[in-house]
């Protein structure tokens, strides 16, 4: 057996900043080279950043990829570090004629090994994700090699992300090829429950391949996209042998002892890869003797999440990445007393900090008492900047302009202050932060230029169930200190906030429950619609009442405008109004329970 040190860069980068991306790999590898590592593993794309969308598309982009892969292999070997090999993720392109149906330019999602100032062999991804929130068939071509490098007397093989998701391709000729090692670096979005099935896979693929298995996963913030890192080590058994904490940067480092390698011979030879298409296995040598015996250090293993600790900690990390990679210094939001603006404060107050989160108390005419003492009980505990901007006198001014009752004056208020909210970010900066849950985004109970107003939805892909159970595990956190968390001294969010019924306040008595069912029923009834794509017999079948599954169908097809002209917010789940769920704005489909 022979002895390896690999650190997996569980990093952020920063879409488009090949500069600082290619900084924070070199800064990396000597942290990676001072605790005595053989190899580093970065992320998938990590020069370029994750995804890169139509930019792959630019061939000015693609070309700066290329520059910055060579020319960050350079800069190793100029600052010292030369002699340790990285692998890293970015854009390259194939050497293909042009054709109809193929991405422009044919971009390849690649990964490079430096080693001694150059690229000395790169591989890119085989399988293309195309479902979900992946077009990579719209970026990519496929790749159809895979490299085999001898480290230190071990073969070390490369694959990456989805070629580990799918059955075939380059993951399939490990075994074959003779790997003792099979590093793979990803760009793998979180959602719910997601860590114990990756885990699952990468543990089934160890075995398959009959080698250890080492799996760095980006972390941090893009857009709707939230990456939880969560890399991992395991045993050619499936053991994990080392993992990476969740939601924040990490440098893995693992000893692992590994057979040496078993073939002599070096070159290229061809391998059906059990899926139609055949992989080219490179076989390189970097160093061919063993590393001499050394002490291993304890490898690491974090701790597990609970299911509301994760969701908490993933929203928390998109808005801290949405305001810092956009240049934002500060957010802005309407703070009602109810629950979901309470929750998107504390997620803001968490991420930022609480002296850049700005709110704005706007009570109308029919704003109770409480509520106003409940939106001025969070400020006081958590520290918020605030400010009280009563509208009624608004919005009795556009009333002697224009004639409105009913829904549209209802919907007046709310549009008074989006209206309010969005003067104040032009004029100090703020970004608007829209308190919009799913529940009422799938059911159309938001106003277009009102309170859907702002820059980014942090509780976007959140029910109001689970805002509930946000709301209460933060609350249970307070006086504890942690990555995300700023330990107040008493619960963040009042209890009033959490417990009372929900109520837009735009009328008289008005409640929630006057024209919806309670969101215990609600819910259960939209996440089969909505993320399962039951049809109505199916929910009916599920145990739907069926003239509620009528009515809210119904609902949830006829906002589908709105949620087109909603701000992007952070994906939890399997299916997000965003990138995930794609229907038609213009559709007469209906879904009938008959």
């Amino acid at each position: 057996m022979a002895q390896l040190r690999i650190a997996l860069a569980q990093s952020n980068p920063v879409v488009g900043d090949l500069a600082a991306n290619a900084d924070k790999l070199v800064e990396w590898t000597r942290r990676a080279a001072d605790r005595g590592a053989h190899l580093v593993v970065f992320t998938e794309m990590f020069l370029t950043g994750y995804p890169v969308e139509d930019l792959v598309l630019r061939n000015s982009f693609v070309e700066a990829s290329i520059a910055a892969v060579e020319g960050v292999a350079r800069r190793l070997a100029d600052e010292g570090l030369g002699e340790i090999p990285v692998v890293v993720g970015y854009v390259d392109r194939a050497n293909l004629a042009s054709r109809v149906g193929q991405p422009k330019g044919a971009p390849l999602d690649a990964a490079a090994l430096l080693h001694k100032g150059r690229v000395v062999t790169k591989t890119a991804k085989h399988h293309l994700p195309n479902y979900g929130v992946f077009d990579e068939y719209r970026y990519f071509v496929r790749g159809d090699r895979m490299p085999v490098f001898r480290l230190h007397g071990v073969d070390v093989a490369i694959a990456v992300c989805e070629d580990l998701w799918q059955e075939g391709g380059p993951v399939s000729v490990v075994a074959e090829a003779g790997a003792g090692l099979l590093v793979v670096p990803n760009a793998s979005p979180y959602e719910k429950e997601k860590d114990d099935v990756r885990l699952a896979l990468v543990a089934r693929r160890a075995r398959e391949a009959g080698c250890a298995l080492a799996y760095v996963n980006q972390v941090g913030g893009q857009d709707e996209l939230v990456f939880d890192g969560d890399s991992v080590v395991v045993s050619a058994s499936g053991e994990l042998i080392a993992r990476a904490a969740r939601f924040t940067e990490e440098l893995l480092i693992t000893d692992l002892e590994l057979p040496e390698a078993r073939f002599g011979g070096l070159g290229t030879f061809q391998v059906d890869a059990g899926d139609g298409t055949v992989i080219t296995v490179e076989r390189l040598e970097l160093s061919a003797s063993p590393v001499e015996p050394y002490e291993p250090e304890t490898p690491s293993i974090s701790e597990h999440l609970d299911d509301v600790a994760e969701i908490y900690s993933a929203l928390v990390l998109a808005v801290r990445d949405y305001v810092a990679k956009n240049g934002f210094k500060s957010v802005i939001l309407g703070l009602s007393g109810g629950i979901d603006s309470a929750l998107t404060a504390t997620i803001a107050s968490d991420a930022i900090g609480p002296d850049r989160v700005h709110v704005v108390m706007m009570p109308s005419r029919y704003s109770s008492e409480h509520s106003l003492g409940d939106a001025q009980e969070l400020v006081n505990r958590q520290g918020i900047n605030a400010r009280i901007a009563p509208i009624a006198d608004i919005v009795t001014g556009f009333e002697k302009e224009i004639e409105l009752s009913g829904i549209a004056s209802e919907n007046l208020q709310a549009r008074v202050r989006g209206m309010i909210l969005m003067g104040l970010s032009n004029q100090h900066g703020h970004l608007v932060l829209t308190t919009g849950n799913k529940s009422e985004l799938a059911t159309g109970y938001s106003t277009l230029y009102g309170d859907s107003a702002g820059g980014f939805a942090p509780i976007k892909d959140v029910l109001k169930t689970l805002v509930w159970d946000l709301s209460r595990w933060r609350n249970a956190q307070a006086g504890t200190s942690g990555e995300f968390l700023y330990g107040f001294a008493a619960p963040p969010i009042p209890e009033e906030s959490i417990e009372k019924e929900p109520s837009a306040e735009l009328r008289p008595g008005q409640r929630d429950t006057d024209s919806l069912p309670e969101y215990e029923v609600l819910d259960l009834l939209l996440y089969d619609y909505v993320e399962k794509d039951m049809g109505s017999a199916e929910l009916i079948a599920a145990g739907h009442d069926p003239a509620l599954v009528a009515r809210i169908i119904r609902l949830v097809d006829l906002a589908e405008y709105k949620r087109r002209q909603y701000p992007p917010g952070p994906k939890i789940t399997p299916k997000n109004f965003g990138r995930d769920r794609r229907l038609p704005i213009t559709n007469r489909w209906r879904e009938t329970t008959t």
